[in-house]
């Protein structure tokens, strides 16, 4: 069981490299976007990003597992797989971004964005191309070529990064200069005077985000057009049907799993207690959901080594005890991280500007929601494995339906707060459902008593830093600008209560 465990660990270490970067550099950017952008201003960046991640879903179709699963079948052609996979995805994504360039006018008044229909069209584009993308990266995968993967992501990332920097920080500049040469305002220059303008505005708002984003699309795609170019493109009816009829649960199923990430963002312009400044409350709770960024962070990196992993040892005659024994290692290394956060939210608070400071309350809820998500994902191969992908519609359509009902009932009165108590309340809802049913038709061995074992030592360690905060640093704040002494003793305490938790942790696991 060791080799298996290490190429995981392994696969997982080299897929994180790019998406840690990606994240890290994204979390980089919160301080510039939350002192440069206004509250309201971030609140839509974070609509927009909402609009994608949930037509992503729906464009790629299912088919990047699909692909893990056909490819990996006896008698199949893993090119045949792709290519078809490739075929049915250009053509739904392209028809999307036809409509989204037809259409731009109409849907940006629709959404109260009227003069910003240049956004429409580059959400259309960036879902066009990352759709494509995304099946090219899902056989990079396929063929366990990690660091491909890696080199490729890493380069879209440093264009998103190169492209946001130019944007905030010299075009700005630039059209002032420019301004000043013609004796105008900088409000009343042109696209004949500065080309970009018709891309963007000539002073920072959501748009930079958004244009960044597609820019960097562009880059990876041309990045991919020799193997996009090299395939030979036949059209297998009878295969691509079979390919949908599994993918497409798969589709419906993480339909409202990314709802139950987002969802409580398109609620907002509805139901926030302040709701004719939504945007605003939308900004400071995208903030500090920020803040958890690197549980969600080391949920994607394990996910995109352990599911086809996990599809490769179906086969194994232990396998199941080899998924059981994962989901231990899962859930302590995501308890180490879930203190390491809380422990130092003091340091890390300071990276928010100082108004979106008021919503780090919810970095705690929003860490174990992301870490009972994680958990979810590894109880959730049951029905992959087995192919019964359609009981995932009912698992995750019942995590939305709490979802939904947590933010209509209790966003009025409680705003954010409503949003990261649905999140968690959502997650082990599914996360329920799904071990009852996998422990029906796929039983796997997990030790429950042991997984339940690794919460009470997080929650007797979070409980123990609490209560020493209380009696001997009271409410002294790094954010506040506290006696440092004082905070670096705190601080110290925590990294030994942190130690313990690990030591703790591996002991636990070591046990037979």
């Amino acid at each position: 069981m060791a080799n298996p465990l290490k190429q995981l660990a392994g696969d997982t270490a080299i897929y994180g490299l790019s998406t840690i970067l990606a994240r890290i550099i994204n979390f980089l950017f919160v301080p510039f976007y939350t002192r440069l952008l206004t509250t309201e201003s971030y609140g839509v960046v974070t609509e927009f990003m909402a609009y994608i991640a949930v037509l992503q879903v729906i464009l790629v179709l299912g088919l990047e597992t699909g692909c893990f699963r056909f490819a990996n079948k006896e008698g199949t052609d893993p090119d045949a797989v792709y290519s078809n996979a490739l075929v049915a995805v250009f053509g739904v994504s392209g028809a999307f971004l036809a409509a989204m360039i037809a259409f731009a006018g109409p849907i940006a008044g629709a959404l109260g964005y009227a003069g910003y229909e240049n956004c429409i069209v580059y959400v259309g584009g960036i879902l066009f191309l990352d759709s494509i993308t995304a099946i090219l990266f899902a056989k990079l995968r396929q063929e366990r070529k990690a660091l491909k993967f890696a080199v490729l992501k890493t380069v879209k990332i440093l264009t998103e990064t190169a492209s946001n920097l130019v944007l905030f920080f010299w075009f700005p500049a630039y059209c002032l200069k420019v301004a000043g040469e013609l004796g105008k305002e900088v409000s009343c220059l042109t696209s004949g005077d500065v080309w970009m303008l018709n891309l963007v505005s000539a002073t920072p708002d959501f748009s930079y985000v958004i244009f960044a984003i597609l820019v960097s699309c562009v880059v990876c795609a041309l990045l991919f057009l020799p193997a996009f170019l090299r395939f030979t493109y036949t059209f297998d009816g009878k295969l691509l049907r079979r390919m949908l009829a599994y993918s497409l649960p798969l589709m419906v199923a993480g339909l409202p799993g990314v709802a139950n990430d987002f969802l409580d963002r398109y609620l907002f312009r509805y139901f926030d207690t302040g709701a004719d400044n939504w945007r605003s409350s939308l900004g400071i709770y995208q903030a500090a959901v920020k803040l958890s960024v690197i549980m969600s962070l080391f949920i994607q990196m394990f996910r995109f080594a352990a599911e086809p992993f996990f599809f490769q040892r179906a086969r194994d005659k232990d396998m199941k005890v080899l998924y059981a024994k994962v989901m231990e290692y899962f859930v302590a290394f995501c308890g180490l991280i879930f203190l390491g956060v809380i422990l130092y939210i003091d340091v890390i608070s300071l990276i928010l500007g100082r108004d979106f400071r008021v919503g780090i309350g919810i970095v705690p809820v929003m860490l174990l929601s992301y870490m009972l998500l994680g958990m979810l994902f590894n109880v959730s191969m049951w029905y992959k494995l087995s192919g019964k992908t359609g009981y995932a519609i009912y698992i995750t359509l019942a995590g939305l339906a709490v979802t939904a009902a947590a933010n209509i009932i209790f966003m009025p009165s409680y705003s954010y707060w409503a949003s990261a108590f649905g999140h968690l309340a959502s997650y082990a809802v599914m996360l329920a459902v799904c071990t009852a049913l996998g422990r029906r038709y796929y039983p796997i061995p997990y030790k429950w008593g042991r997984i339940f074992c690794f919460f009470v030592l997080m929650g007797i360690v979070y409980g123990a830093a609490l209560l020493l905060d209380r009696s001997f640093f009271g409410s002294v704040q790094i954010s506040e600008g506290g006696p440092w002494g004082l905070l670096a003793t705190k601080l110290l305490l925590h990294t030994v209560l942190i130690i313990f938790y690990a030591a703790s942790s591996w002991v636990l696991l070591r046990r037979r």
